[in-house]
């Protein structure tokens, strides 16, 4: 939405095609913020410090720089539209930590609802926005690229738009775990749109866990439980009632140490205390979780890692553009390779915003299609129709065999997946022969050095290469 909003004042005209409602989407469950360095004790250098260190090794740092750098003015151009951030009592933005950050700097709106209120605001906007015409309800089964270049979207219906650019921003693929903080959208559908029409995918094998996930059997099993509560003095327990590791480390470390524990005593869960955590801070967690049947306010929560957000996806520049010329991707749908191997807490929102003005500025100034090029290949290159079907099989089998730990015995086997998601992931974590991050193979338990900044890439029908990007 806020690419379309940008797009529209650079003088296109935007169609906005959404599968569901546009509150259906994944930005809507998000309680974490937005990551900026807005106050006097921090800097976007502090940021990118910040950024490169969670990310292993692996973070593209042009990237962080552009996001680090642009972070504060996209809170501020976000403040214009009408989102309104949570302040303290002189009227300065509330600031919030959470793991990795080495000062406060997360801007929430609504406390843990700040994804609730940007999609509210957004949709408001695109909605009365003159230059944007929104098709709800409506699936895109093919980027139309009949000889190298994207000219459009063939639609399930078999309707046809032709663009000068597309801008994928479907979301990331973490639904494809058996368990999941993610709604059952999230599977790759645009990774696969882009895959089909000869764009290249990257990092697929690094997915982030994250590590406090409610454990319920009632309704509530995979709510996530937002890293700002920990922020604000929430304890992590192991069965003992101690303290286990430190909550306010990057998310890989945190995960790990929870299964870890896990594994110890053979639980489930380990035990998330929010007892001293004003409930006030946190109003809609509180609620689900009293929904669940558990009052944090004297009871201590079950948690459990969970797949929550993958690091990879559509290979793109700094400005958005994907591998084929006219296509773009934004959000977590794509990979510029600023989370590595480990994505920081809250950058993921201030990407779509950072991200998806860049993207904007430069598909703005794509030529027009050429009508002839889908007159004469309606089709267009590569396979239509919609994803393939989901199986519980599949999702179990990531969960098994691509999940915090993994191993060479248990990639093979999803190599041989009917996903083709599935198999791109097992593929990409076999050559990845080390463990960084939220990666980590009993195999190969070192980190290898020679790995470092190198980025698993993929296209349709080829092995995976290792690349190093700019």
């Amino acid at each position: 939405m806020y690419t379309a909003l940008a797009s529209a004042r650079h003088g296109a005209r935007v169609t906005l095609v959404s599968a569901t409602p546009l509150a259906g989407s994944s930005s809507y469950w998000a309680q974490g913020g937005l990551a900026a360095a807005l106050s006097e004790d921090d800097s976007p250098d502090l940021h990118m410090a910040d950024t490169v260190r969670a990310g292993r090794g692996a973070v593209r740092e042009s990237a962080a720089r552009a996001l680090c750098d642009e972070a504060p003015a996209a809170v501020e151009d976000l403040a214009r539209l009408g989102v309104r951030f949570d302040a303290d009592r002189d009227g300065r933005l509330a600031l919030g930590l959470e793991g990795g950050h080495s000062a406060r700097r997360i801007v929430h709106a609504g406390g843990a609802a700040t994804g609730r209120r940007l999609i509210r605001e957004l949709s408001a906007l695109v909605a009365e926005d003159p230059r944007i015409n929104v098709l709800e309800g409506r699936r895109a089964t093919a980027v139309l690229a009949p000889e190298g270049r994207c000219v459009g979207l063939r639609l399930l219906d078999g309707h046809v738009l032709a663009s000068a650019a597309v801008v994928l921003a479907t979301g990331g693929a973490a639904a494809l775990w058996e368990r999941t903080t993610n709604p059952a959208g999230a599977t790759g559908g645009g990774l696969l749109l882009a895959l089909r029409a000869g764009a290249a995918l990257a990092d697929l094998e690094l997915v982030q866990f994250h590590p406090t996930a409610v454990r319920a059997p009632n309704g509530g099993d995979g709510f996530l439980v937002t890293e700002a509560i920990r922020g604000e003095g929430a304890h992590l327990l192991d069965a003992s009632g101690e303290r286990f590791v430190d909550e306010l480390a990057p998310r890989d470390e945190v995960a790990r140490a929870v299964q870890r524990q896990m594994v110890l005593t053979g639980a489930a869960s380990v035990d998330l205390d929010m007892r001293e955590v004003d409930p006030a801070l946190f109003p809609n967690v509180v609620t689900a979780l009293r929904r669940a049947g558990i009052d944090p306010e004297r009871e201590l929560v079950p948690v459990a890692p969970a797949a929550h957000y993958m690091m990879g996806g559509i290979v793109t520049d700094l400005d958005g553009r994907s591998t084929l010329p006219g296509l773009y991707a934004v959000g977590e749908t794509s990979c510029t390779g600023l989370h590595g191997a480990n994505r920081l807490a809250s950058n993921s929102l201030t990407e779509c915003f950072v991200f998806g003005a860049r993207a904007a500025q430069a598909a703005s100034s794509e030529p027009p299609p050429d009508s002839a090029l889908l007159a004469r290949d309606p089709e267009a290159s590569g396979a239509t129709g919609p994803p393939p079907a989901l199986t519980a099989e599949s999702r179990n089998a990531l969960w098994r065999h691509a999940g915090i730990e993994r191993d060479r015995e248990g990639l093979l086997e999803l190599v041989a997946d009917p996903h083709p998601l599935v198999r791109l992931v097992g593929a990409s974590a076999l050559a990845r022969t080390e463990s960084r991050g939220a990666h980590q193979r009993t195999d190969f338990p070192a980190l290898d050095p020679d790995l470092d900044g190198m980025h698993v890439t993929v296209h349709a029908g080829a092995d995976p290469v290792f690349q190093t990007w700019v």
